[in-house]
């Protein structure tokens, strides 16, 4: 991830715009999630089940690099998916890590 998704992921943080753990699941069935970010690193297991969730409720996903620079940026620690609830947020990250 580049510096400036690393900052746009902290802001979200900060502004209580991002869902993890128990949280991420109920929002991506209920459409609230609008990006989901997954560490590279987590298993395959949860990858599988965070990307076909994503996929059958028709949110976007996207795999970074590692757990490390997600909880880095969020401050957080064993950190493996986060989900971002603000539609800017979400589009400016999104933006940021294809471009």
């Amino acid at each position: 991830m580049n510096s400036k998704a690393l900052n746009l992921l902290g802001l979200a943080k900060r502004a209580r715009k991002v869902v993890s753990g128990d949280q991420l699941i109920p929002a991506i069935q209920n459409k609230s999630a609008k990006l989901v970010l997954v560490a590279g690193d987590a298993s395959e297991n949860t990858k599988k089940k965070i990307c076909d969730k994503c996929s059958f409720y028709e949110r976007e996903v996207i795999i970074v690099d590692s757990s490390a620079e997600l909880n880095h940026a969020m401050g957080t620690a064993n950190r493996m998916a986060v989900g971002i609830v603000d539609e800017g947020f979400a589009k400016s990250l999104s933006d940021c890590l294809k471009g």
